[in-house]
């Protein structure tokens, strides 16, 4: 253990551990005694969803088993077309909105978090995409209203007071889990008559829970059954979990491609190369090795969660510390992809070639790139995230060579991701 990578202080009356120790970080995710969980939750953030990334225990082993199938990777395959077509309408909006000289200015920021919504609106519902993108509309402006109050000074039961923005929070969480109710009975009763197919998330995932359903008793049930509320929290987290994380990633990208454009024609070429008049498909996304070396590079660098936070709930031991119960641990992710003593000197410059030969020789350590967290709790969207990105990415590059607009202000900053805090505008150009 280097004792230099982990430091001790006080968050307000909590004892804190940051750990930036690779082998300390991995023993900390895989959690092999138990006794290191998720911290407890501001209540704030359980409205927002109570789905699989805030579970614990058998709750959490019985949703995961359960929604893993719909996350198989030939079934992700099955939504490429989905993820082309959504990214050919936002380039045709942009081809018409060309201005004089042939160049657009546009904030890509925006424009991606759109884009992700409006496909995880399609994979996760299907036909009933639509009703999906009224919802996600409902739930951002619900996530808007959360973050604006944990920004302020937290006052305990303030959030109860009847506030105009009180009340607001309580109508769209009433709403948004009225209209997913709605959703999923409708669901099931086409699947029921054979209506649906089970190219979408949401019906991959009932299918998986009726086939997890021993139908017993209502106390054994629950052990191995998702109810319909439980169902609900999860469909609102393959929106927080989909939608935000992969809009800052594919943001970064562009950014950090325009400001390297040698770069970008090298991804430019391997996808004409690849595609050549075609839209990219599986096969192609397969062999797309020098844009998978850039996304995993931009990952390291803007990953857009910059810390993983534990709670230590029983005394425990990792490699030689022990931590006594109620000490949280910080796991400040960002700041282990810059070290310097793991990733060279060169550790703050943009260098792809590092993942020439794969993640577990990009560096000199091969446990400290988590880009998707690590152990049992490891994201279980990474291939979906994985392959959005590439699709989105090769789209673009097909249709358009870009740079930055002189507007643009490089400050990133989190708000339950890593976000480009004065907007990304970049002057796109047809080719």
């Amino acid at each position: 253990m280097n004792a230099g990578k982990v430091s001790f202080y006080w968050g307000g009356t909590t004892p804190r551990l940051t750990i930036m120790d690779p082998s300390l970080i991995k023993e900390v995710l895989m959690n092999k005694q138990g006794h290191i969980q998720k911290p407890t939750l501001n209540p704030l953030i359980t409205i927002l969803t109570k789905g699989l990334t805030t579970l614990q225990g058998d709750e959490w082993a019985t949703h995961r088993r359960i929604i893993n199938p719909a996350f198989h990777l030939e079934k992700l395959k099955g939504m490429i077309p989905v993820f082309v077509n959504s990214s050919a309408v936002l380039i045709e909006k942009w081809k018409k909105t060309i201005g004089p000289g042939g160049t657009l200015e546009v904030d890509i920021w925006p424009e991606f978090q759109e884009l992700t919504g409006d496909m995880i609106s399609r994979t996760a519902f299907g036909s009933s995409y639509e009703d999906g993108n009224e919802i996600l509309k409902f739930q951002k402006e619900l996530q808007n209203l959360v973050m604006e109050t944990m920004q302020s000074l937290y006052i305990p039961g303030l959030r109860f007071i009847p506030t105009k923005k009180n009340k607001r929070r309580k109508e769209l969480d009433r709403r948004i889990t009225s209209m997913l109710r709605a959703l999923i009975e409708g669901k099931e009763e086409m699947m029921k008559k054979r209506e649906t197919n089970e190219d979408n998330l949401l019906s991959l995932l009932l299918q998986s829970n009726n086939e997890n359903n021993p139908q017993v008793t209502t106390s054994q049930t629950s052990k191995y059954h998702m109810t319909m509320d439980e169902i609900i929290e999860e469909c609102k987290q393959f929106y927080l979990a989909g939608h935000e994380t992969t809009s800052s990633w594919l943001t970064w990208t562009v950014i950090v491609l325009a400001m390297h454009p040698d770069w970008q024609q090298k991804a430019r070429e391997e996808v004409m190369k690849l595609c050549k008049d075609n839209d990219p498909d599986a096969e192609v996304i397969s062999h797309l090795k020098i844009v998978n070396m850039i996304l995993y590079e931009v990952l390291r660098l803007y990953p857009p969660v910059i810390a993983l936070y534990q709670h230590a709930h029983k005394e425990s031991k990792i490699g030689n510390l022990n931590i006594q119960a109620g000490v949280d641990l910080v796991l400040p992710i960002l700041l282990v992809n810059r070290d310097p003593e793991l990733w060279g000197d060169d550790a703050e410059d943009f260098k792809p070639e590092r993942f020439s030969e794969g993640v577990s020789k990009a560096c000199k350590d091969q446990t400290p790139f988590l880009p998707f967290g690590w152990g049992p709790r490891m994201c279980i969207g990474q291939n979906f995230a994985m392959i959005e990105a590439k699709v989105v990415l090769s789209m673009i590059l097909k249709h358009f060579s870009f740079e930055l607009s002189a507007s643009y202000i490089h400050a990133p900053y989190t708000v339950m991701t890593l976000q480009p805090q004065h907007g990304a505008q970049i002057i796109m150009r047809p080719l």
